[in-house]
């Protein structure tokens, strides 16, 4: 956010650069209260809040000038999420997630007191009050196996391999009870066979319109079909749009839903147009195909729809006309911003707003007020300083408008050349999001004296979604060109020693990686984590092979030849590049097999490489001990064959 992001870079010039932080305060799940005066958080200063899931707080403040006026902790072993305010802002409900025990608690406070108003054996996601206040919803997992989601560890795959499989329900609660947990048990509305994603309620508080999809909830994300689901238990379709859907709104009067629709590889990162479909069922219509950018959230305000937009190297706040698809921008600035609603939280009237704003260079903080002039309201990060130095890089090839970001030592010496690191983004469907660096690999490999450039090719967010789908059927070929491409824009505006590239990636760009290093000999080292090297037996391996079919057009064993074409081991005899290669053992996204045959091509190349499989991690590595492991082997990797 320009404001906040001025505001927080001149309080940060006062401190020394380079003076790495012991923590930084993290905030999460942001949400005004529908009036506007208050604003609610999860807050913790421990390190890495978003993966590691530690222990916070939720704290309330002032929205004029971020006083704290209360603070609530009533589960010392738990993770908070789920922050939502009440229609008239007398109360706020969160979750209380166990994640060991796989349990949770939906706590409703009231008159300064958080009182459990549900204990519940499973997983509890996303609570919503009901439009007068009187119920709760919430999805519900019972009993589940594993954490929801296939970026996390998968369930050992012994004994045997059947079909059950977790199911994430919409289920309804009163929303006060005997303050002891033991009030109304839930009650389930949506089928037992299906998994809900995401959901809405309807305006007379009677139903909800949901993306949702039978079967396991980690695969069929890309195939969900949008319904309406009653508090009666009814349960019908709406559309099948043929995109995948994300953030569906019900309109004020009840006659249509809005969602955001596109290619996506992955449930978490959004982006893509604007579609309206009738509730009453209907054909789902794009009303923003033209549109030179990414939505990434909405939110009805009254009768007008808000959105979130990720805009070539900026984030923007919108209104969107569903009738039209026309656009007006609202507020625009090249930090990222994030809260508990999207990217930013709304008051009732639309008129201010509330979010979680970054840079590379400028820490976290809260900003709120009216949306086109929102100010900082936090200052617990005020003393920290910028750790690298960042710059957006634009470029254009092959007919495309391409943008990427560079970071670098914030000391450079006048003549001197640097190694650089391309670090190739997951997905495809995503963009690299300036977050502020102070820990982490990136960071790491800036302060160990590397450049780091991070393009955001075709395939990405950013640039509209003829964008997004232009890496259909040519994984690793437009995209690939684009970030050669881009290396050649930065090697003109940085000092970077052309001689010495590394390339990195984990997911997708652990792909791209294993894809580079036998297609080019540019780069004298790579790093591939959680890669592909097959996509013929990767279809039969993972656990997401759903997504893959509107990429490649077809299924692996319709149509082997299509998915071969683009497998990094068909090349394997062009590989020269010494790769370091990683995955986590029990990754249902890019199964370890796949990092173990791309080893086993390289050692019959007689190419260096290196191979670590971390147990019991799944697609992130998330232990501390392994983190610090790999972040050793990935520096002395890159110092082995870039030098210093």
């Amino acid at each position: 956010m320009a404001g906040l992001v001025l505001a927080m870079a001149l309080a940060a010039a006062a401190t020394p650069p380079n003076k790495v932080p012991d923590h930084v305060r993290q905030y999460h799940d942001v949400m005004i209260s529908p009036k506007g005066d208050q604003v609610a958080a999860v807050e913790s200063d421990d390190p890495f809040a978003s993966e590691a899931e530690p222990h916070g707080q939720v704290i309330v403040r002032e929205r004029a000038d971020g006083k704290i006026l209360a603070q609530y902790d009533p589960c010392q072993t738990c993770f908070y999420a789920g922050l939502r305010w009440s229609p008239d802002g007398k109360a706020l409900v969160f979750v209380a997630s166990n994640r060991k025990t796989k349990s949770a608690t939906l706590q409703v406070v009231r008159d300064g007191k958080a009182t459990p108003v549900l204990d519940f054996a499973g997983l509890l996601e996303d609570p919503l009050w009901s439009p007068d206040g009187r119920t709760l919803a919430v999805l519900a997992t019972d009993r589940p196996r594993k954490q929801t989601g296939a970026t996390q560890a998968g369930a050992a795959l012994v004994g045997v391999i059947d079909s059950v499989t977790d199911e994430q329900r919409i289920a309804i609660l009163p929303a006060a009870n005997d303050g002891k947990g033991g009030g109304a048990p839930l009650k389930f509305l949506s089928p037992a066979d299906t998994f809900v994603y995401e959901y809405d309620w309807t305006p007379d508080g009677k139903g909800f319109a949901a993306t949702a999809a039978k079967g396991d909830g980690d695969n069929n994300w890309w195939i969900a079909k949008l319904v309406a689901v009653g508090t009666d238990g009814s349960f019908r379709q709406i559309a099948d749009p043929g995109v995948q859907m994300k953030w569906p709104k019900v309109a004020p009067d009840g006659k249509s839903v809005t969602f955001i629709g596109g290619l996506h590889s992955d449930f978490g990162p959004t982006g893509g147009d604007l579609y309206v479909a009738p509730y009453a069922g209907g054909t789902a219509i794009d009303k923003t195909p033209s549109y030179k950018g990414s939505l990434t959230s909405l939110a009805w305000r009254g009768k007008t729809l808000f959105a979130t937009a990720i805009e070539g190297d900026h984030n923007s706040v919108l209104s969107v006309d569903p009738a039209n698809g026309a656009v007006k921008t609202l507020f625009t600035s090249e930090a990222t911003f994030s809260s508990g609603e999207g990217k930013v939280s709304l008051s009732a009237d639309g008129k201010l707003m509330a979010s979680v704003g970054e840079t590379f260079t400028v820490p976290p903080h809260i900003g709120a007020g009216p949306i086109d002039k929102p100010k900082v309201i936090t200052h617990e990060n005020d003393a920290l300083s910028a750790q690298v130095t960042a710059r957006s890089v634009r470029w254009t090839n092959e007919g495309f408008n391409v943008q990427g970001w560079l970071t670098g030592p914030t000391n450079i010496e006048p003549g001197k050349t640097y190694p650089m690191i391309v670090l190739i983004h997951g997905g495809p469907s995503s963009a690299v999001q300036p977050t502020y660096m102070w820990k982490g690999t990136t960071n790491d490999l800036v302060q160990h004296g590397f450049f780091v450039f991070q393009p955001n090719p075709r395939g990405s967010f950013g640039q509209g979604e003829a964008f997004t789908k232009a890496n259909v059927k040519d994984f690793g070929g437009g995209d690939l060109r684009d970030i050669l491409a881009g290396v050649d824009a930065v090697e003109k505006v940085a000092p970077v020693d052309d001689k010495r590239l590394g390339v990195y990636g984990h997911s997708y760009g652990g792909y791209m990686t294993m894809w580079t290093v036998t297609h080019s000999n540019r780069f004298k080292a790579g790093v591939a984590g959680a890669g592909i090297a097959d996509w013929v037996s990767y279809y039969g391996e993972n656990g997401i092979n759903q997504w893959m079919v509107p990429f490649f057009g077809t299924t692996a064993y319709k149509d082997p030849a299509a998915y071969d074409k683009f497998s990094p081991i068909r090349y394997i005899q062009a590989a020269k590049t010494p790769t370091f290669i990683y995955v986590g053992e029990r990754d249902v996204e890019c199964p370890a097999d796949q990092s173990l045959q791309f080893h086993a091509g390289l050692d019959a190349m007689h190419v260096p490489n290196s191979l670590v499989i971390y147990a019991g991690e799944g697609h992130g590595i998330r232990d501390a001990d392994h983190k610090e492991d790999l972040k050793q082997r990935i520096l002395g990797w890159f110092d082995k064959y870039l030098g210093q």
